[in-house]
């Protein structure tokens, strides 16, 4: 018994709307993609004649105004048509298609031999087999088909159904993307940034990725964005702000977090919190776990929204749920720890910290050193907090080699080694850590694990002063009013002392009442004497 016929033609109220569909090519991959009924080329052709919203050059010769041309710009149509409606068949009787496919390509036509392709590499209407997917979409791309090109890249990149070739990958792709392929364009953009097949170029992957991003593709256009962020090939940070927006306007919620990084910290766009936190907040309804980390963040610290903590730790749990996202899970652990939007619990915050270990993540490495050294949630055990603090410094983890170092001066859990805590305090330094570079710069001064060396301490204690810390200021200071490691200089020292003083470090304040007294670095001011002496 036949099943009911449903009334094809109002499909085609959605391919009118969309321009993009009116192409003949893209109505064939839209009959492909819906379950019509069974139907015969013949009964589809006569439904498509009925439908008032169907486009004309779908309907009978007789209605096709695009038709009354020559017989040879009717062919294309024509064998479009045909096309479709086979396709159309495809799912209710596959076995006719697959003849179809095999019919056509055999004689040359480009659509068929990519089709059949299809068919092997998936095992549709086939065994699959990868070998011979490669022969027919090799046959296709030598005719100019610029998406059996870019499926020809592709198997040469990966080694599919022949022996991998980079540079046989980069031409596939160059030839697809020249010839209009968005995804060979977007293949073409990572050959360039990653070297495959060619010499590493940053402009011309640049280039592709725009050309690419140009045609409205989610992915494509957030990596442009991601390009303008870093920049690669680039240094124009409104592009890539234009970019995730464009991505964004798609729908894509990567893009919508990269967006909301975008509104965060001022890149391209005029900083705005409120905004940074609608499109965490979207890109994480979305489930996109990076975002609902940062949301849980906006959560907690009140950015761009009102602090709530029960929020914040609802999108922590939220993110933290499939394992993946490190950051999340640290964080809910410092919720567990802190108590922050869930009652305090130190021995599951150790729980979740160690299992997080397991991944070899840093950061939670340091912290169960920490837990150990001050008993935290588990029993006081400083030789354990010096194995973890070991673990994650060789991680690379500055603030964990700052507390490495730390041990071996003060012999926490080792036997103390002035030495080795430089050495430690030293590659904390270098990542710019500036206790570190304090530690460093005293060790110097002091002549600790290290011979005396007054030019190396001012060295250090400066870059922890350009790195904002108010001690090191102050230290620089002291440096320039003494002549420590550098000519005296009062101006200097007193600009210094400014810097400290301003941001409460009490030192600093004693001493800008000193220099305001007795006119050292700058004109004598005795009520301001008084101010910063009253202040400290």
């Amino acid at each position: 018994m036949e099943r009911e016929k449903k009334q094809v033609w109002k499909h085609w109220t959605i391919v009118k709307k969309d321009k993009n569909k009116k192409h003949p090519r893209a109505q064939c991959n839209y009959c492909r993609q819906k379950v019509f009924e069974q139907a015969t080329p013949k009964r589809m052709q006569k439904h498509l004649d009925k439908c008032p919203d169907a486009p004309d050059n779908v309907k009978s010769p007789k209605t096709r105004h695009n038709f009354e041309s020559n017989e040879e710009e009717q062919k294309p149509f024509k064998h479009l048509l045909n096309k479709a409606l086979t396709l159309v068949e495809m799912l209710s009787s596959y076995p006719s298609a697959v003849q179809w496919y095999q019919k056509n390509a055999t004689n040359g036509n480009v659509f068929a031999q990519y089709f059949l392709g299809r068919c092997y590499e998936y095992g549709d209407g086939f065994e699959k087999d990868e070998y011979k997917a490669f022969e027919w979409y090799k046959k296709s791309a030598e005719q100019e088909y610029s998406k059996a090109q870019c499926r020809l890249g592709f198997f040469y990149k990966n080694g599919v159904g022949t022996e991998k070739d980079l540079e046989k990958a980069f031409y596939w792709y160059r030839k697809a993307a020249e010839n209009g392929c968005k995804e060979a364009q977007y293949n073409l953009g990572l050959c360039y940034i990653n070297g495959d097949g060619i010499e590493k170029n940053e402009k011309e992957a640049l280039k592709w990725y725009r050309k690419s991003s140009e045609q409205e593709h989610n992915e494509k256009q957030n990596k442009l964005g991601y390009f303008y962020d870093y920049g690669i090939g680039t240094d124009e940070h409104l592009k890539a702000f234009y970019w995730h927006q464009k991505a964004v306007e798609n729908g894509d919620e990567k893009a919508q977090y990269n967006l909301a990084l975008c509104y965060e910290y001022g890149d391209g766009i005029e900083k705005d919190e409120v905004k940074a936190f609608e499109w965490y907040k979207k890109s994480a309804e979305q489930g996109y776990i990076d975002a609902q980390d940062s949301l849980g963040t906006c959560y907690r610290n009140g950015i761009g929204t009102e602090k709530d903590l029960e929020k914040a730790f609802y999108w922590y749990q939220k993110a933290a749920e499939n394992n993946e996202c490190k950051e999340a899970q640290y964080n809910l652990a410092v919720c567990y720890e802190n108590g922050i939007g869930v009652e305090k619990n130190e021995v599951k915050a150790f729980e979740l910290y160690e299992k997080l270990t397991e991944q070899e993540y840093s950061k939670a490495q340091n912290k169960l050193g920490y837990l150990c050294e001050n008993g935290i949630g588990t029993e006081k055990d400083l030789e354990e907090a010096f194995r973890w603090y070991e673990k994650a410094a060789e991680n690379e983890n500055k603030f964990a080699q700052y507390n490495l170092g730390a041990c071996y001066e003060d012999g926490v859990g080792v036997e103390e080694n002035k030495v080795k805590a430089l050495a430690w305090y030293k590659k904390s330094a270098i990542q710019e850590y500036s206790k570190a570079q304090i530690q460093v710069g005293s060790f110097y001064k002091n002549g600790i694990g290290t011979e005396k060396d007054l030019k190396e301490a001012f060295y250090w204690y400066e870059k922890a002063a350009k790195n904002g810390d108010e001690y090191a200021q102050y230290n620089i200071g002291v440096c320039y009013e003494i002549g420590v490691g550098v000519e005296k200089d009062e101006v200097k020292a007193f600009k210094w002392y400014k810097k400290s003083a301003k941001q409460g470090y009490t030192d600093a304040q004693v001493q800008l009442g000193f220099f305001y007294k007795y006119n050292l670095g700058r004109e004598k001011d005795l009520e301001e004497s008084f101010y910063r002496y009253q202040k400290a």
